[in-house]
């Protein structure tokens, strides 16, 4: 069984992906193109809202463990100036993710924080703040490229971390599902997989065998989804469309769990 990413790993990825996405801004031929994926944002707008989140992150480690993130950081991100010369910019962006990766290693992956998340399946800590940056910072590259025109899948090891990632911090609750108690298996080409189980407990993940080791899918699942783990990564993120994957069983339970917002 594969293991997740190592906090050293996490940390290397995230200088890695910010890397990418400043040069994938410094690529592009204005700060003013529009953002598909995100589409009312101008590629100036998703410079400020990584950099800020990378500051705002920084800030909630390094407040350590806590009920909600502090007051300071909050009213900071909300009045956030930027520079608006591409130069600059790139500069500060640059300067905001190095204080994000020096709150995380002061703190170590077992400091405990704030986050937005439950808790069930990631933890509330700089490692698991870690571990979703780095997703932040893979899918905004995303972003950013696809802005510019040239957009690019994820790199392969950011995208099967991602999908547990997101499977176990976005989805993860106890929140009862309002419908029949199903399951979604989502089957990454590299050779990982995992089910989602939601029922009234909530909904969990856990990893399972991928079909090539067990010559068939289980028939537990309502829904199986194929793809690369960046086809799975971006999809799950409403990057790209759920027609860019392979779909088994019943598609509306995908529409269903898209459209759930639990109490929680």
């Amino acid at each position: 069984m594969e293991k997740n990413l190592e906090f050293p790993e996490l940390l290397r990825l995230i200088d890695e992906r910010s890397t990418a996405f400043r040069a994938a801004v410094a690529a592009a031929p204005s700060l003013d193109a529009q953002v598909p994926t995100c589409p009312e944002w101008t590629l100036f707008d998703l410079v400020k809202h990584l950099g800020g989140g990378d500051r705002f992150w920084a800030a909630i480690v390094g407040a350590g463990p806590a009920d909600a993130p502090p007051a300071e950081a909050v009213a900071e991100r909300a009045a956030l100036e930027v520079p608006r010369e591409r130069e600059d910019l790139l500069a500060w962006l640059a300067a905001s993710t190095q204080l994000l990766l020096s709150a995380l290693r002061e703190a170590g992956p077992e400091g405990g924080c704030w986050a937005w998340w439950s808790g069930l399946q990631t933890p509330r800590t700089a490692g698991g703040v870690a571990q979703h940056r780095v997703q932040e910072s893979a899918v905004h590259t995303y972003d950013a490229l696809l802005a510019a025109g040239a957009p690019q899948p994820l790199p392969a090891e950011v995208a099967l971390d991602g999908v547990e990632e997101f499977l176990f911090t976005c989805v993860a609750t106890s929140s009862a599902w309002p419908h029949k108690p199903t399951a979604f298996d989502f089957h990454a080409a590299e050779g990982r997989s995992w089910r989602l189980t939601v029922d009234g407990a909530g909904a969990r993940t856990t990893r399972i065998p991928a079909p090539a080791a067990t010559g068939e899918d289980s028939e537990a699942a309502g829904i199986s989804l194929h793809g690369t783990a960046s086809e799975l990564v971006l999809s799950l993120y409403d990057r790209i469309p759920a027609t860019s994957l392979h779909v088994d069983g019943d598609a509306e339970l995908w529409d269903l769990l898209r459209a759930w917002e639990p109490e929680e």
